[in-house]
């Protein structure tokens, strides 16, 4: 006998994603021309980045879309791990670009050519108010590894448009052109932390690995704790989506007759101290386990 509390939040976050691919992709136009007429690497990097952002942030409202589509009976926990699908997705994709970015600043730093420093910076500027704006959209929503996502590669974008903005002024006040790929370079280190760190989040989940902010042991003592429980067993903790935990076990009991009012104090302590609403929790009375 199983008894189930079910919870599922939606998925609205595809507007904020809609929104980030228009202006993204608008500006990474805009900054691949002004870094080919400047020659500044750092600038074309960064058009290159938002390109790729536009791609990912594209990937995301897909992934959202179908997100909100419900279970069926080939998914019967509906479509919610398209989000980390997307989020491995984008995570490997930036990994890619940081790879590219890191070649192409080692090339110039052997063979370093003119830039135009003036011309950086005021695309630079420009690029970072469009980035923050992007960046703020995405932050308002639900922080879903989808979401996490993309806002990944538009962080990235940010810190490329202050390195170029700041490579920018350095060679326009100084001409020291070196500056350019060095800076590219710090960015890449920067961002290659993030999307390793994204990379893990979405491949726990795949992985059905108990969440990092819980424990096993901590819960499932919780739950023995709890009035007319004997033990427990069996327990499973695990991720769904990004924003869904889901829980089984099997729960000892004296008496099955007492089994909906145990049930109910599982459940609140569950909720209340470890905001577990997916729950799914089979009573066994204690002679079936002693005989067992």
């Amino acid at each position: 006998m199983h008894d189930h509390v079910h919870h599922r939040r939606g998925s609205g976050h595809l507007r904020p994603l809609v929104w980030g691919l228009v202006i993204t992709f608008a500006f990474a136009m805009v900054e691949a021309v002004g870094g080919w007429l400047s020659g500044s690497l750092a600038l074309l990097g960064d058009a290159g980045h938002m390109a790729t952002d536009s791609l990912a942030l594209a990937l995301g409202a897909v992934a959202a879309l179908l997100a909100q589509r419900p279970a069926d009976r080939e998914l019967s926990f509906g479509w919610g791990r398209a989000e980390v699908l997307a989020a491995i997705v984008n995570a490997v994709f930036m990994l890619l670009i940081i790879a590219g970015i890191t070649y192409a600043a080692i090339n110039r730093l052997r063979d370093p050519q003119p830039v135009q420093g003036g011309t950086v910076m005021v695309i630079a500027a420009i690029g970072l108010l469009v980035n923050v704006l992007v960046a703020w959209t995405l932050h308002r929503g639900e922080q879903t590894l989808n979401i996490r996502g993309a806002l990944l590669h538009v962080m990235g974008d940010l810190l490329g448009s202050v390195a170029a903005l700041a490579a920018g002024a350095v060679i326009y006040f100084t001409g020291w052109t070196p500056i350019d790929p060095l800076l590219s370079l710090l960015i890449c280190i920067l961002i290659l932390i993030s999307s390793l760190r994204l990379l893990r989040d979405a491949v726990d989940v795949l992985m059905e690995r108990v969440p990092r902010e819980l424990s096993l042991p901590v819960v499932g003592e919780t739950m023995a704790a709890v009035e007319g429980v004997r033990s427990v067993h069996d327990l499973h903790i695990w991720r769904l989506d990004s924003s869904t935990i889901s829980l089984s076990a099997h729960i000892v009991v004296d008496d099955l007759q007492a089994w909906p009012g145990v049930l109910e104090r599982l459940r609140e302590a569950l909720i209340k101290r470890f905001a577990i609403e997916h729950i799914t929790l089979q009573p066994e009375p204690i002679q079936l386990v002693v005989i067992g």
